[in-house]
C-alpha cells in the first residue's frame, strides 16, 4: 500500500534542515553554560542572588531589543542575510568577554552577553520559522519538536563544559571540611588573584565558542538557503499587526511562551541554590543538572514521536499538568526527594516551546510568519523578568519557618499553570473548529 502521509523533511530541503537544525545546538550551548554562571557570580563578586540574577535580566534582554528588528530586517532582506548577522552579533558578543574578564567588570560581562543574544534573537527569528516552511504544514510543528530536539544537546554540551572545565576550577567555590565557601573569609589582595583567575576561568569557553560560530559563519555563507513561504513579502506592518493580535491562539501563544521560558530559566538556573542548601558543591550541583538536561532532551525525542499519534495541543496540556506536579514536588518535599522533583520537572518542559511557537503560528498568514515569529522570539523576555523575582525570594533564607529556595518555585508553577491553560485552551479551539 502506498504510503500518502506528507514527509518530515523533503530531500530538497535536507542540507538547509540540517544546516539551521544545527544553529539550535549553538544558541543552546549559549543558554545552558550561562546559567550556572549567575551562582560563580554570586560568589565572586559577593552579591546577592537577585543581583546576581542580572546575568539572565542581560542575556534574556538582547532577545526582547532584538527579536522585532530582526524581523523586520528579514522581511526587508532573507532568511540567509539574517542568519549570517545573527552569526556576526553571536561572534561578537564571544569575543567580548576577553575586555571583559581584563576589566573584571560584572557590566562589562553583562554588556558581552546582551550583545551576544542580539545574535541569538536573529538565530531563533530566523531558524523557527525557516524550520516550519521547510516542507509540508502538516508536519512543521513535528519538524520544529526534531530541529529543537538538538537544542538540549547543545545545552548538554554547555552544561557539560561549566560542570567538567568552568565550575571545578573556580577557586572563588573551594569549600572548608563543613562545606562552607571560604571565599568570603580572605584578604582583599586574596580575592583580587582569586577574581582574576576565576574571570579567566569563565571567559574562555564563550572566547572558544566565538570562533566556532565564525567556522558556522563561513559554512553558511557558502552554502544556498532557499526562499521560502512568506519570506520578502511586502505587507504594511500595521496590516501584519492587527491580524496578529486579532489571532486568539497567536496572541495568547506569545503569553504562555513568557512564562514558559520564564519557568525553564528558573528551573535551570536555581537548581544550583537548591542543591547548595543540600550542602552539594557547585560543580556536583551542575551534574545534576546535567541529569535533568538529559531527561529533557531523551524525552523531547519521545514527545515528537508521541505527535504522531497524539495531538500536539493535547500533548502540551498533559505535559503541563506533569510539570505542574513535579514543580510541587519540588516545594513540598524536603531534602533529596525534592531535588529529584525538581530534575524530573526537565522531562516535561522537553516539547513546550517549540510546541507552543508551532500552535501559535498555526493560523497565521504566510506573509505575517516573520513578524509573529519575531514577538515569539520576543517572549524569551520571561526568561530576563521572572528569575530575578525568584532570586529576590531565595534571598530571605526562609520564610515562614520553610526554606525560601523551596518557597521560591512557586513562581514555576504558576508559570507552568499558565501554560497548562494554553494547551487546554487551544484543544477547545480545536474541538470548536472540527
Amino acid at each position: 500500500m502506498e504510503n500518502n502521509s506528507p514527509k518530515l523533511v523533503e530531500k530538497k530541503f535536507l542540507i538547509p534542515f540540517v544546516l539551521i537544525t544545527s544553529l539550535f545546538a549553538l544558541w543552546g550551548f549559549a543558554n545552558d553554560i550561562t546559567h550556572p554562571m549567575v551562582a560563580a557570580f554570586q560568589t565572586l563578586m559577593e552579591f546577592s542572588v537577585a543581583k546576581s540574577s542580572l546575568i539572565q535580566l542581560a542575556f534574556y534582554g538582547g532577545y526582547a531589543t532584538m527579536a522585532v528588528p530582526a524581523a523586520l530586517f528579514i522581511r526587508k532582506y532573507s532568511y540567509k542575510s539574517g542568519i549570517l548577522l545573527g552569526l556576526g552579533l553571536y561572534a561578537v558578543g564571544a569575543f567580548m568577554f576577553i575586555p571583559a574578564a581584563a576589566h573584571q567588570s560584572f557590566c562589562f560581562f553583562c554588556i558581552s552577553l546582551y550583545v551576544l543574544t542580539f545574535g541569538l534573537a536573529f538565530l531563533e527569528t530566523t531558524a523557527n520559522p525557516l524550520i516550519l516552511s521547510l516542507g509540508d504544514p502538516q508536519t512543521a510543528t513535528q519538524r520544529l519538536n526534531m530541529a529543537q530536539a538538538f537544542n538540549p544537546i547543545g545545552a548538554l554540551s554547555g552544561m557539560s563544559v561549566a560542570a567538567l572545565v568552568v565550575l571545578p576550577n573556580l577557586i572563588s567555590d573551594k569549600r572548608n571540611a563543613t562545606g562552607e565557601i571560604i571565599y568570603h573569609t580572605l584578604s582583599e589582595a586574596e580575592k583580587a588573584d582569586i577574581r582574576l583567575h576565576d574571570l579567566a576561568t569563565i571567559r574562555n569557553p564563550y572566547v572558544m565558542l566565538g570562533i566556532l560560530v565564525l567556522v558556522v559563519f563561513i559554512i553558511i555563507a557558502c552554502t544556498k538557503i532557499p526562499q521560502t513561504r512568506g519570506e520578502g513579502v511586502k505587507t504594511k506592518k500595521s496590516i501584519t499587526l492587527n491580524r496578529l493580535w486579532k489571532n486568539k491562539l497567536y496572541r495568547n501563544g506569545v503569553v504562555a511562551q513568557i512564562f514558559y521560558v520564564g519557568a525553564q530559566i528558573m528551573t535551570w538556573t536555581f537548581i544550583i541554590q537548591y542543591a547548595d542548601r543540600l550542602g552539594l558543591d557547585k560543580a556536583t550541583a551542575q551534574k545534576y543538572n546535567i541529569v535533568a538536561m538529559s531527561f529533557f532532551l531523551i524525552s523531547r525525542f519521545i514527545s515528537t514521536y508521541l505527535m504522531r499519534r497524539i495531538s500536539s495541543r493535547r500533548l502540551l496540556m498533559y505535559f503541563g499538568v506533569g510539570a505542574c506536579i513535579t514543580t510541587l514536588g519540588t516545594i513540598l518535599i524536603d531534602g533529596m526527594g525534592g531535588l529529584y522533583s525538581l530534575m524530573a520537572t526537565s522531562a516535561f518542559m522537553s516539547l513546550m516551546f517549540p510546541t507552543i511557537y508551532g500552535i501559535a503560528l498555526e493560523d497565521v498568514k504566510a506573509e505575517d510568519t516573520t513578524l509573529g515569529a519575531a514577538f515569539l522570539v520576543m517572549a524569551i523576555v520571561g526568561g530576563a523578568v521572572i528569575p530575578p523575582l525568584q532570586g529576590t525570594i531565595i534571598d530571605l533564607g526562609t520564610i515562614a519557618g520553610m526554606p525560601a529556595v523551596n518557597l521560591s518555585f512557586i513562581l514555576p508553577l504558576i508559570c507552568f499553570m499558565v501554560v497548562t491553560c494554553y494547551g487546554w485552551s487551544a484543544v477547545r479551539a480545536q474541538r470548536r473548529k472540527a
